[in-house]
């Protein structure tokens, strides 16, 4: 009896390590929703609440590290167990990380003081929203052991680069015909970096989903799509 309650407690510990990830996952989603809304309408009040958000951030990435180390002290997980444990502190890292990039545009909201042009708010909006479904999608993955959802959020990385490559070079064909644009185009350009980077952390995830599974490091791999 003992032994089935402690297989139990265990598979409790796991459960809670993956809701704590996607708990996380869920407040910076919500960071970057909230930073691009605060980006293209401009409101600086909602910038500042989103970079006050960043606190519960690093609260949870500092509890779910400390429960991957308590789980790997007394349990000694093996093999998948394994992975899925070490890779979620690198997942929170991440994690942390995208928050961060989050308070980046927030800043750059309180810094700008007014929304950008229109064309331009719909297309930091779309990565935004790229952005977002690749976490989502990323983190589901992880915790259902799904490689072929884990596969899907490659393809987006892709959007969010040619999104970001386009608004940069009209932002500096603008800077070029206005120097009275350059301060806002750098604030602008700079934004579009940071959720171009953003989705490159939404890759990084569905890569961790892969070594996870497949035991197969598919990082700055060609032709990890067809990797089976």
């Amino acid at each position: 009896m003992a032994r089935v309650h402690t297989d139990r407690e265990y598979e409790a510990e796991l459960r809670e390590l993956k809701d704590k990830l996607l708990k996380m996952a869920g407040l910076v989603e919500d960071m970057i929703a909230s930073a691009t809304r605060a980006l293209v309408e401009g409101d600086v009040e909602l910038a500042r609440r989103t970079i006050q958000a960043d606190a519960q951030v690093n609260a949870l990435e500092v509890e779910t590290d400390e429960t991957c180390l308590i789980i790997l002290a007394t349990r000694q997980p093996l093999a998948s167990d394994l992975r899925m444990i070490t890779l979620a502190m690198k997942m929170v890292t991440d994690l942390e990380r995208i928050g961060d990039l989050a308070v980046n545009i927030s800043e750059r909201v309180v810094a700008l003081g007014a929304a950008p042009s229109p064309s331009v708010a719909e297309r930091l909006t779309r990565m935004s929203e790229v952005g977002q479904r690749m976490i989502r999608d990323a983190i589901d993955a992880y915790v259902a052991s799904d490689v072929t959802k884990a596969r899907t959020v490659f393809s987006r990385d892709q959007i969010v680069d040619d999104a970001y490559r386009e608004l940069t070079r009209e932002m500096q064909q603008e800077m070029m015909r206005h120097s009275d644009f350059v301060d806002r185009g750098v604030h602008l350009q700079a934004c579009s970096k940071f959720l171009e980077r953003i989705a490159d952390h939404g890759t990084n995830l569905a890569e961790m989903v892969i070594f996870q599974v497949e035991g197969k490091d598919i990082r700055h791999k060609a032709g990890r799509f067809d990797i089976k």
